[in-house]
């Protein structure tokens, strides 16, 4: 027999020369199909973002306004979008991406702020002959009420469990509150006056306490325009005057205050309206967290009766009246903050400035005992140049992203994030990024900016990396928000 049985048929050998060259056309033929369709989509992809950015770009709050906006593929890296990707601008909070991720690599993801309870002198039947001494290295969770064991009477209990298991029972010297690891001064450059005083505007110092956050609670006038008075303010600010000049406005106005009071400040200025209706709660930044906790911890020696024949103070105030500083000898025991990956997911998901400028601080402290914002900011800077985000595209002046004179590239954020996606510590940092609009992404707020940087997954399963970053628009911040939004859902 001449055929040879192939497949269902019984063919001979010129057809099955035939029909091999057919299965060989139509291969190639499905091939270009299916390269022509992937290069098809992925300009699908790339239109329909130039479509909706040209969209963006045409509205009246874009009129005046500066975009940066830049897409990658999230398995490849490959550039899918770009416009103005390598421009500067100011990235408000989204800036925060480059702290975090700097801080799980340069710190370590064990990594967790310390606080030493020690002394100087001797223990001599149940007298501390001697300071005590507690030494902050710029932990930003002492006494917050974010975490459990973390709280206020935690800290209490811990440094009287301290005392006792020493058999301190007396103090025969000072108590001081030792907040000299990081500068003397505490705020970042760059940050506007109208922000120092607010709880958003809160710095990161040697020791802090509260998350350096108080509140105000204020009662409304009786009618639109007259003043309103304070009922209450959480904590004793030690030397501190507080001047409301705030009024009522409409009920549903929301709070429209401005507490204006800097570091060291005696003096603290209210302004703004608040809403008529019912009572209203704002918060401010302490001005000397140390010097707080010298009163809460002398409080609380009281309330144990640990007897104390010195004074109270803390380095700062030391330092200011030129006297001796004294350093701890002997430790009695450690505080430690929670672990990195709880902080983190307060500092992207709360969107805390404080942590990002400890974070900072810390960075200078380890590479070099220098607490200080410039320094901890140029190791970061570096260490992002030799990532290849170029200098000039990432011009940090902070850790957190509140001053108006940070500048970075979109396409800066993007690298960021892409590098972050090959860490180990990954899934710490992805699970601190909040959701905004269904999708995994830190948002950054300044005046008359807005931004978003990211990972979206799209509904056929491709991943995305993104930034966008909008300076200068007009008109209200949620319009420009949802208009935003209409860009990033051409990624889903």
């Amino acid at each position: 027999m001449v055929g040879r049985f192939f497949g269902c048929w019984e063919i001979g050998f010129s057809d099955k020369i035939e029909l091999l060259w057919q299965m060989k056309k139509w291969l190639f033929s499905f091939g270009v199909l299916f390269l022509t369709y992937n290069h098809v989509h992925a300009q699908s992809i790339e239109q329909k973002l130039k479509s909706a950015t040209e969209k963006l770009l045409s509205d009246a709050q874009m009129k005046n306004a500066s975009l940066g906006f830049y897409v990658a593929d999230g398995e490849t890296g490959e550039k899918l979008y770009d416009y103005n990707g390598d421009v500067g601008l100011s990235p408000a909070s989204t800036q925060k991406i480059f702290t975090s991720i700097a801080s799980y690599d340069l710190l370590g993801q064990d990594f967790k702020f310390s606080t030493v309870i020690g002394y100087n002198g001797t223990i001599e039947g149940g007298v501390l002959k001697g300071d005590l001494i507690i030494k902050g290295f710029g932990d930003p969770t002492l006494g917050s009420w974010r975490y459990k064991g973390f709280k206020p009477e935690d800290v209490h209990n811990k440094i009287r469990q301290s005392l006792k298991s020493n058999g301190i029972r007396a103090i025969d010297g000072n108590v001081i509150v030792d907040d000299g690891a990081y500068a003397l001064q505490p705020m970042p450059g760059g940050w506007p006056w109208n922000d120092m005083g607010n709880y958003y505007g809160a710095p990161c110092w040697g020791f802090n306490w509260l998350e350096n956050q108080y509140d105000i609670t204020f009662r409304p006038g009786k009618k639109i325009g007259e003043e309103t008075s304070i009922a209450k303010i959480s904590e004793d600010l030690p030397g501190v005057t507080i001047i409301n000049q705030t009024t009522t406005a409409e009920s549903g106005s929301g709070d429209q205050s401005s507490i204006l009071l800097p570091p060291y400040g005696t003096t603290g200025i209210i302004t703004g309206t608040l809403p008529l209706g019912k009572n209203t709660t704002a918060s401010g930044s302490i001005p000397n967290p140390p010097l707080l906790f010298v009163n809460q911890l002398k409080h609380w020696l009281e309330s144990d009766t640990i007897y104390t024949t010195g004074y109270f103070t803390c380095t700062n105030q030391l330092v200011i009246q030129k006297k001796n500083v004294p350093v701890i000898k002997k430790s009695l025991d450690t505080l430690f903050s929670p672990s990195m990956d709880d902080m983190m997911y307060y500092f992207l998901q709360r969107s805390i400035n404080l942590y990002g400028e400890s974070f900072v601080k810390a960075i200078g402290w380890k590479k070099a005992e220098r607490g200080e914002t410039a320094y901890g900011v140029g190791i970061v800077r570096n260490f992002w140049e030799g990532k290849g985000v170029a200098k000039n595209a990432l011009k940090m002046i902070d850790g957190s992203g509140l001053s108006p004179q940070n500048y970075d590239a979109a396409s800066s954020e993007v690298k960021a994030l892409l590098y972050a996606k090959k860490q180990a510590w990954f899934d710490g940092f992805y699970k601190a990024l909040p959701i905004y609009n269904n999708t995994k992404m830190k948002s950054g707020t300044i005046s008359m900016c807005k931004a978003f940087t990211g990972y979206q997954k799209a509904s056929n399963g491709k991943q995305y990396v993104f930034s966008i970053i909008i300076n200068n628009y007009n008109g209200a911040h949620d319009a420009i928000v949802n208009k935003m939004y209409q860009v990033l859902n051409v990624l889903k």
